[in-house]
């Protein structure tokens, strides 16, 4: 599945929402939607899209972008990153595409500090259609994705997040790279 599809049923999923996203319950809400959307392709497409999630969230496996999720979560784990991936495409392509060029640009989205910005169900959303769409368990979701992705990428998966590890930790560095973030997130007292 290209890159214009996988988006396509991303924005159908959140049109169906009919509400504000930028909510952990928001985007759980879409989460459902894109279950139904896909549970009606077939096998073969639902697949498809799993690898084109798995390739546009690739493009998100960046430094800077962990850094802010790491600010607008409170701290950052491995999972949390991609629960916070997961969240950033439930959002939508313009604001998934704004914040992988300018992770910064996630301080005009919209969203209440106290909230959560994690969506984990985005991530099972393809595993779950499968297992609607033909009977089967996820096992056979995970199978089929794993064959399907030996035959279209033979080498190994990048390993490493893109662009300049540093210190998340460190206000003053985080205020240097993402300061509209850090003044809503680790405002100076």
């Amino acid at each position: 599945m290209d890159r214009e599809t996988f988006w396509d049923i991303v924005e159908r999923a959140r049109r169906a929402a009919g509400r504000e996203t930028v909510t952990a319950e928001g985007a759980d809400v879409v989460a459902r939607h894109l279950v139904a959307e896909l549970s009606v392709l077939s096998p073969a497409a639902i697949v498809g899209f799993e690898q084109a999630y798995d390739d546009v969230t690739a493009d998100g496996l960046r430094w800077d972008l962990w850094a802010a999720a790491y600010l607008m979560r409170g701290g950052c784990s491995d999972d949390g990153f991609d629960y916070f991936r997961g969240w950033l495409v439930a959002q939508g392509r313009a604001v998934w595409e704004r914040a992988v060029a300018d992770p910064d640009s996630l301080a005009g989205a919209g969203v209440d500090p106290d909230e959560a910005v994690q969506c984990e169900a985005v991530l099972s959303a393809a595993g779950d259609a499968y297992a609607l769409a033909t009977g089967a368990d996820t096992d056979a979701f995970w199978e089929a994705l794993d064959a399907a992705d030996r035959a279209a990428h033979p080498g190994p998966a990048p390993a490493d997040p893109a662009g300049e590890d540093f210190d998340f930790g460190d206000d003053e560095q985080m205020r240097a790279r993402l300061p509209r973030l850090a003044a809503i997130y680790r405002p100076v007292e």
